[in-house]
């Protein structure tokens, strides 16, 4: 309740897309720095290596995040099930760099995409299979959680 003070009431979710905004646009350069960094083999047989984790990335970035940021734009209360693409097929043999610039390219997509949305589209909701009802800030939480979890896998495996 805005007790008064117009706009005030908006503060807390206008302070956290912007918080979020921010930590979206700050993983394609962390996972540049992780990837760079890390050995470029598998850590651990069956396990993937830096490539295969930026390959999975951009797939997910398009067939997950993208894909339902258009559902919560045209749909009234889509519902989703729990999907976690394999690798992005794109520019087979492509070296990390270009993977990472290809990410880069694809999140950028994301946060112009976000950055067009008003306040009723951030306020849409779906649902998901595992998570439940879901606003666009929820929704993108957890990209940014599902990123971060791959950024940690590099901390094990440095050359």
């Amino acid at each position: 309740m805005a007790f008064g003070r117009p706009g005030v009431e908006n503060e807390p979710m206008i302070d956290r897309r912007r918080d979020l905004l921010e930590r979206l646009r700050a993983i394609p350069d962390a996972l540049a720095t992780a990837a760079r960094a890390a050995s470029p083999r598998a850590p651990a047989p069956g396990e993937w290596t830096p490539s295969d984790v930026v390959r999975h990335l951009i797939a997910v970035e398009q067939l997950v995040w993208h894909a339902r940021l258009v559902d919560l734009a045209s749909t009234d209360r889509p519902t989703w099930p729990w999907t976690e693409p394999d690798r992005w097929a794109g520019e087979p043999g492509a070296p990390l760099d270009q993977l990472l610039a290809t990410y880069a390219a694809v999140r950028a997509t994301t946060i112009a995409t976000l950055d067009s949305f008003d306040d009723a589209l951030w306020a849409r909701t779906g649902t998901h299979a595992t998570f439940g009802v879901l606003d666009v800030a929820d929704l993108m939480t957890r990209a940014a959680d599902h990123d971060d979890e791959h950024l940690r896998s590099f901390e094990t495996s440095a050359p």
